[in-house]
């Protein structure tokens, strides 16, 4: 097997995380067998131990990885369901940020549609504590803010009761974070949406979906709008 090569500059995780890839496909770890240590790996690829970390976070969520703590990681088993689902992933951390919204976008839409048809007085109390946590992690650094807001939208998601549009949702995750995480940290011009969070949590109380899917395109847009000026 040729030397691992030194990502390039970049956004450094996801060429860690192609790199270990690299070395399942050439067979370098059987199925259950264990990894070297984050150290190990690290100086391996020539990078942070925190990349390396991270990397190993997201293959762990794909089902490439098993992760057990106090033990070590190692290759996992992978069944084909997982297999079908890493493949939606890793089309979605290959896609350009502004179709990956786009699609996030039409999956919020009709998730917020059919959530204020099917919300129960317990679910706007579980929304209420996701909000009041988002408002709270606005000051306590962008990895736990952007872990807030997700989590809010994901129960959205969830409470439309479609089990597809909820496991989309999820395979984006990992990819929304990362890319969300970055743009909290570097961008200055990120519009403050907590009106609209609010509005689509009122929406959602009064069971109005048509100002459930507005409040869902307003949150959205404006980000939506950053991107595609940035890639332009």
């Amino acid at each position: 097997m040729a030397e691992a090569s030194q990502p390039r500059r970049g956004r450094v995780v996801p060429q860690v995380e192609d790199a270990l890839r690299a070395m399942f496909g050439e067979g370098r770890w059987r199925p259950g067998e264990r990894l070297p240590s984050e150290v190990a790996l690290a100086a391996e690829l020539r990078v942070g131990r925190s990349s390396v970390r991270e990397a190993v976070r997201l293959l762990a969520h794909d089902g490439l990885l098993d992760v057990r703590h106090g033990s070590g990681t190692y290759a996992a088993e992978e069944p084909r369901d997982a297999r079908e689902a890493r493949d939606v992933r890793q089309l979605l951390r290959r896609a350009r940020l502004l179709e990956v919204y786009e699609v996030r976008r039409a999956l919020e839409v009709e998730a917020a549609r059919l959530a204020a048809r099917r919300v129960r007085p317990e679910d706007l109390t579980r929304l209420t504590g996701d909000l009041k946590r988002r408002q709270k992690a606005a000051g306590a650094g962008p990895a736990a803010f952007v872990d807030a807001d997700l989590a809010f939208h994901r129960t959205v998601v969830e409470l439309s009761g479609n089990a597809v549009l909820l496991g989309l949702f999820t395979a984006a995750l990992p990819v929304l974070r990362e890319e969300l995480v970055e743009m909290v940290v570097h961008e200055t011009g990120l519009p403050d949406l907590t009106c609209a969070h609010t509005a689509l949590l009122d929406a959602l109380a009064d069971g109005d979906p048509d100002a459930a899917i507005a409040a869902t395109v307003k949150n959205l847009e404006s980000v939506i709008t950053l991107i595609a000026e940035e890639e332009q």
